[in-house]
């Protein structure tokens, strides 16, 4: 049968917020009976984007990930009574077996659910299912995902089979994937927010040198090789914590530097011949 799923691309995220937004608009003051009640105006975000700074200036970057239910397979929730998982794979919170139940929101491994204390009710994320159900709903898919400008966003209602495919061809993946809860929300470029890079540029008699072959190696074996851009920089990203030796090679020179990543990522500044 048919699921919904969601796919985050943090690359073209650019932290504007039309998400968190619509959101907002669609369910604060809004009641969807069968669904959800109405979201408090302060205190929730069903959408909400992370944010990660790496590296330092000049040599860095700034990545955002947008954050809501996961709509989880292996659901804790689900597991433990308080929600039920619909037949399309969207994650509804049962409105009477959770109503008083504030334990309910340190069950979600991602941090996704709220509690409503003047509905007295846990919520999150519903995926706009009371939209999603109603065939005069002309864009068929989330607010979040509609009002998304970098289309960052984007909601499939698809077979499984089809979203495996979907998953080998552009390199999705789950946010903490240790979890083992089978999310429907997958990402790509995901790299750029869980890990690191190493970056530096390479001067010459002090000019910046282009065309430097510059090979990241870790435990003897290549991790990759580049060319010095023409303002003599080069970066090497989606590494793992660990030891890596960077090999440059300029003007017939040569100098090899050891480096570690250790959960943040390294701006060398120039490494001078």
């Amino acid at each position: 049968m048919k699921q919904w799923y969601m796919v985050i691309d943090v690359r073209w995220c650019h932290d504007c917020n039309n998400c968190f937004m619509s959101c907002k608009d669609e369910h604060v003051g809004n009641d969807w009976p069968g669904y959800t009640a109405a979201q408090p105006r302060h205190g929730h975000r069903w959408m909400n984007i992370e944010r990660r700074e790496r590296g330092r200036y000049s040599r860095n970057d700034y990545s955002y990930l947008p954050m809501p239910c996961q709509h989880c397979e292996k659901c804790p929730l689900v597991d433990a009574g308080y929600a039920t998982r619909r037949e399309d794979g969207i994650v509804m919170i049962d409105l009477e077996a959770a109503k008083g139940k504030k334990e309910v929101v340190d069950m979600c491994p991602y941090g996704a659910v709220y509690y409503n204390d003047e509905a007295d009710i846990a919520q999150k994320c519903t995926m706009c299912a009371h939209l999603l159900d109603d065939p005069d709903w002309i864009p068929g898919i989330p607010r979040c995902a509609h009002s998304c400008p970098t289309k960052a966003l984007k909601a499939y209602h698809m077979e499984p089979e089809e979203m495996e495919v979907m998953i080998r061809n552009e390199g999705l993946e789950v946010y903490k994937p240790e979890l083992g809860t089978k999310p429907h929300v997958y990402y790509k470029n995901l790299y750029r927010f869980t890990k690191n890079f190493v970056a530096a540029g390479v001067l010459v008699n002090g000019d910046c040198y282009e065309n430097a072959t510059v090979t990241l190696t870790k435990d003897g074996e290549i991790v990759e090789i580049q060319k010095t851009n023409f303002f003599g920089d080069f970066k090497f990203d989606g590494l793992d914590d660990g030891k890596y030796v960077i090999h440059i090679e300029a003007d017939g020179k040569e100098k090899d530097i050891d480096v570690e990543i250790a959960g943040k990522s390294l701006n060398l500044d120039f490494i001078e011949f």
